[in-house]
């Protein structure tokens, strides 16, 4: 299920485009069910495995990713937001890709705050679909500097316990 969320990416991007809020945000609805169906039917008959979680995180993250770019060039989110949102995602891969390079540590689970801001980003990104006439400027604006906090509080947190996991490691031989 995780491809179906990757797939319907594209077509929630050109309903941004569009300026068609409501096809969006019943695309981005259809994808959240396919998340949830999927946490489910995993956690239900342990159908569960690494490669299914890698997958299940970044299908999330290229659907939220992307859709947040869309709202930046849709003028939907404001682009201090989008690059806050994407420069944290690129953190979070930089850290991993130097723990897979560098170091023994193969696991990179999420974190509370991670999970939190990703849960923040999700109610932003469905606040912004309603657009303004719906949730109104203010519910918008609030989420985004809640959107923003959450985002920045989670990468900080990331670095910190990258930080602290990496000075654990026993030193190289080299």
């Amino acid at each position: 299920m995780s491809l179906a969320r990757a797939f319907v990416t594209p077509w929630v991007v050109l309903a941004v485009m569009r300026g068609d809020r409501a096809q969006a945000l019943a695309l981005c609805c259809a994808a959240g069910f396919t998340d949830f169906l999927d946490g489910f039917l995993a956690r239900r008959f342990g159908w569960t495995s690494r490669v299914g979680a890698w997958t299940d995180a970044v299908a999330d993250k290229v659907l939220l990713s992307t859709l947040y770019v869309a709202f930046g060039i849709a003028a939907w989110a404001p682009w201090w937001l989008v690059a806050l949102v994407l420069g944290r995602d690129l953190l979070i891969l930089a850290m991993a890709a130097i723990g897979l390079l560098f170091t023994p540590i193969r696991d990179f689970p999420p974190s509370i705050w991670g999970k939190v801001s990703t849960n923040v980003q999700i109610a932003t990104a469905l606040v912004v679909l309603l657009g303004p006439g719906t949730a109104g400027e203010a519910a918008i604006s609030t989420f985004f500097g809640l959107c923003a906090t959450m985002t920045a509080v989670s990468g900080f947190h990331y670095v910190v316990a990258a930080v602290q996991r990496f000075r654990r490691l026993p030193p190289s031989a080299d």
